[in-house]
């Protein structure tokens, strides 16, 4: 099957987002899909506003146009609410195109925190964005129930997965020499330094230990000068962060506007345990829906689920972690895929490519 893959989020840009496309192309690509996608390094781009290392597409209507009219896909999926994803919606609505989007992000929250703007204003743009879709992607079932009460509709169950190769277990917490010798426990927090992850929150913890954040973001140099103690150590290439993340004795997510949170289960991959607060997220990662905790701590008082999850072992965390697989995700991403054809979009009435279907020859894009 040839899959367009059109998102705002893509390498070298370093986020939850980035990980699970790549996965993603990786695993169509293993089930014997050929996918294109397009992406902002394909254009001219422009830094977004307030978030440096995340460039935008300027102007990309025309050569979004050509490369799907070369390509000529059998499936379109927009992954991203950019200049990209309204360009290819935009193409898809001219041409009567079905296609399916993913929500990925809660931006609306991201511009409340950042700019003030209400939360309804951007569901409401967001609700607009989605509405053509077939099938809007949408990874908790948190996230899920809150879109549905927001007025949106053709919502799809979708999950993440990890990399247990990569995030290889470590039954204790494994010293790692460019971290330096540190205090433990070793508490630490990965993502984007940026108002939507709450990171505050766990700077203030009061702990003992050591605290060690690595991302980068808008708030990143005043949170170091407010808070030299922390060990700051930026961005790390993938196979460094899983050494970081198993040097660790507990991992972090103070985030309450999270969709899933990949780094909890890379983290869980490693054997190190995760605190973080009852919310959409890690409700879903730790949690399996009977009021049970699995690999971690969820706690209104953070501070209580660092030391609650202090005690977590280790092989727990991993074997949480297990459940959660790239190939199921692609498969099911598959499964509600929809023939683009040449017909009027028709919501959820479409049908749905059949998993397992007869495909084409795999071959991928460039991953960067």
């Amino acid at each position: 099957m040839r899959i367009a893959l059109v998102t705002d989020a893509w390498q070298p840009q370093v986020n939850g987002v980035v990980t699970t496309l790549v996965e993603l192309v990786r695993e169509l690509a293993e089930l014997g899909h050929q996918v294109e996608v397009i992406h902002p390094n394909l254009f001219k781009t422009r830094p977004c506003p307030g978030y440096a290392g995340i460039d935008l597409a300027v102007r990309p209507k025309r050569g979004l146009t050509d490369k799907l009219d070369a390509f000529q896909p059998e499936a379109i999926h927009i992954a991203t609410e950019g200049p990209l994803g309204w360009a290819a919606r935009g193409y898809c609505l001219k041409r009567g195109l079905r296609f399916t989007t993913a929500f990925h992000t809660k931006f609306p929250e991201i511009l409340h925190a950042a700019l003030k703007i209400p939360l309804s204003w951007g569901y409401a743009l967001f609700r607009h964005f989605h509405r053509p879709s077939s099938g809007v992607m949408v990874p908790t079932q948190g996230v899920l129930r809150m879109l549905e009460q927001r007025g949106f509709q053709n919502l799809r169950g979708w999950t993440h997965g990890v990399d247990t190769a990569l995030f290889g277990f470590e039954s204790q917490p494994r010293p790692h020499p460019p971290m330096g010798t540190l205090l433990r426990p070793v508490s630490l927090f990965v993502g984007r330094v940026s108002y939507e992850k709450n990171i505050e929150s766990f700077l203030k913890l009061d702990i003992p230990g050591t605290k060690v954040v690595c991302g980068v973001g808008p708030l990143e140099e005043s949170l170091q000068q407010r808070y030299p103690q922390v060990r700051w150590m930026g961005v790390l290439a993938r196979d460094e962060l899983a050494k970081v993340y198993a040097a660790a004795d507990v991992f972090v997510f103070p985030s309450r506007s999270e969709t899933f949170g990949l780094v909890m289960l890379e983290a869980m991959a490693t054997g190190t345990p995760v605190a973080a607060y009852p919310v959409d997220g890690p409700l879903e990662v730790l949690g399996k829906g009977d009021g049970s905790c699995h690999g971690g701590v969820m706690n209104e008082d953070l501070q209580q689920a660092c030391y609650g999850a202090l005690a977590v072992p280790r092989h727990e965390a991993r074997q949480r972690a297990l459940d959660f697989s790239w190939g199921h995700a692609a498969q099911l991403f598959e499964s509600f895929l929809v023939a683009a054809g040449h017909n009027k979009v028709m919501g959820s009435t479409c049908q749905p490519f059949q998993a397992g279907a007869p495909s084409v020859k795999s071959t991928v894009t460039p991953l960067s």
